[in-house]
């Protein structure tokens, strides 16, 4: 149902097999746990829960959303009476495309009928030192992925929970490309020992650099291809487009169980509707 990964002695990441590989962490200090994100299902953020109270004998102290989506925010509500702490963004996304999205998520599934929508208690813009007990938890805007993203890095381990700005494939649909590119490139070079991805495997300390090179790679890949498509005749622009594949940008097809194809293309469009758009701007 869902898998757990203990990645040093303090901190355990927890993968759903429920939804595309969607990840939580818990950092355990010396006066309680630190959960960094929750899961999509009920049954898996109270798994979580169960685990840290029964098996780790110590409670939740703060509950991080990294980000307003559903999959990373929807479990925070079993968690009453724990400060939750966000971008300020996040707290208002929540407020609004949070709460259509939770009716959609209702009406669609009655897994989540229990579910009640929690806004952040504490909210920032740029950056936030958290210290709880022994560790120092360092959280910074990251947007791109999402307009509100943000990572968590654990200062005394190096490891960096980086969300959905580090995942298989970096997909910005409902963010910018620009802002994800200056994100990525700003996780450069700080030597993180290990960085626990939004979706998908842990990556550690050796594979790092490579895995940043290659997202920025993708994605500059990604934007030169498009550029091509466009300056295509009109009629055979959209044929240009459905032909940039996602191996042609340096990607797998395989990763997340080939779900990364669908997101690809999204990449794809979205940033030929954010050229085409900027064209249109600079014409008038």
């Amino acid at each position: 149902m869902i898998q757990r990964e203990r990645i040093t002695e303090n901190i355990y990441v927890f993968m759903s097999n429920q939804y595309v590989q969607v990840t939580a962490g818990v950092v355990v200090t010396s006066v309680g746990a630190v959960l960094i994100d929750t899961l999509l299902y009920p049954d898996e953020t109270l798994h979580i829960r169960r685990f840290i109270e029964e098996r780790l004998k110590t409670r939740v102290k703060y509950v991080i959303n990294t980000h307003h989506h559903a999959d990373h925010t929807t479990g925070t509500c079993f968690f009453p009476n724990v400060p939750v702490i966000a971008h300020t963004l996040c707290r208002d996304l929540l407020d609004t495309r949070g709460r259509d999205s939770l009716e959609r998520l209702r009406s669609s599934s009655s897994e989540v009928s229990m579910v009640e929508l929690v806004l952040p208690d504490v909210v920032f813009n740029d950056h936030l030192t958290l210290r709880v007990g022994d560790k120092t938890l360092q959280l910074w805007h990251t947007p791109g992925h999402s307009p509100d993203s943000i990572v968590c890095l654990v200062e005394e381990e190096q490891v960096l929970f980086a969300a959905d700005t580090v995942m298989p494939l970096p997909y910005f649909v409902d963010g910018n490309y620009a802002a994800f590119l200056e994100s990525l490139r700003g996780l450069r070079g700080k030597g993180f020992e290990t960085i626990v991805q939004g979706h998908g495997e842990v990556i550690l300390r050796g594979e790092v650099e490579a895995k940043l090179k290659s997202d920025i790679h993708y994605l500059e890949k990604l934007q030169s291809a498009v550029e091509k498509a466009l300056a295509n005749p009109p009629e055979r622009i959209d044929r240009a487009l459905e032909a940039i594949k996602i191996e042609s940008c340096g990607k797998s097809h395989v990763l997340l169980n080939g779900v990364v194809r669908q997101l690809h293309q999204q990449n794809v469009m979205a940033l030929a509707n954010a050229d085409r758009e900027q064209g249109l701007m600079e014409i008038k």
